[in-house]
């Protein structure tokens, strides 16, 4: 019997991913076709059936947390609800959450990955489990930011999860629809915007 190779099984389907999502986010989903994966893929159509079953199933992984460049962002996020700085915790969360909109393929994966979620009910229990995941990590760190007097105890912290997902979120969206906007350029700001909302009173650093 045929010993398969873990490590290199991983690397053939991240290739695969890879070449897929370059074309998942210049054509969309529905228009990218088996072949023209296959293709830039550089294999046959036996040979991406090996590791996926279909093109859909190609297109979810392009959203798994598969921590191919170390930790996954779930253990990441679990680190941060543990830590013993909520407030720096906080901003390494905002970051972490932040930083894939200054790739250029991602932003617009996320907004295909919307528009697919609506008709893909698998999709759309992936992405809202990783986003309950996400809001609940910066609810926690909210929670434990206040009580240990970091930012402005009288803020709800479900609420103010809220507004901060969205401000994430809107990093991603103009990214994705305004080819002039720059989310690394603004990922300074949005760090200045939630200090100065959270800690009104402290002399905010855009760097921390």
């Amino acid at each position: 019997m045929r010993t398969v190779d873990p490590a290199r099984h991983r690397a053939r389907r991240r290739h695969i991913v890879n070449a897929a999502a370059e074309l998942f986010a210049a054509k969309g989903f529905e228009r990218t076709t088996t072949a023209e994966i296959c293709r830039a893929a550089g294999m046959s159509a036996g040979n991406l059936f090996h590791y996926f079953p279909n093109k859909r199933a190609i297109f979810h992984a392009v959203f798994e947390d598969e921590g191919h460049d170390g930790a996954t962002k779930a253990e990441r996020l679990a680190a941060a609800r543990a830590a013993d700085d909520p407030w720096t915790a906080f901003l390494g969360a905002v970051d972490l959450l932040a930083a894939p909109s200054t790739e250029p393929l991602v932003p617009a994966l996320v907004m295909e990955a919307m528009m697919q979620a609506y008709r893909d009910p698998g999709l759309e229990a992936l992405l809202s489990r990783d986003n309950d995941e996400e809001r609940s990590t910066i609810t926690t760190l909210l929670r434990n930011a206040a009580a240990a007097g970091q930012i402005d105890p009288h803020l709800d912290p479900d609420d103010t999860a809220s507004w901060v997902m969205a401000l994430i979120a809107a990093l991603y969206t103009s990214a994705a629809t305004d080819p002039s906007f720059s989310p690394a350029e603004q990922l300074p700001t949005l760090r200045l915007i939630l200090q100065r909302f959270l800690r009104p009173n402290a002399v905010a650093d855009p760097e921390r």
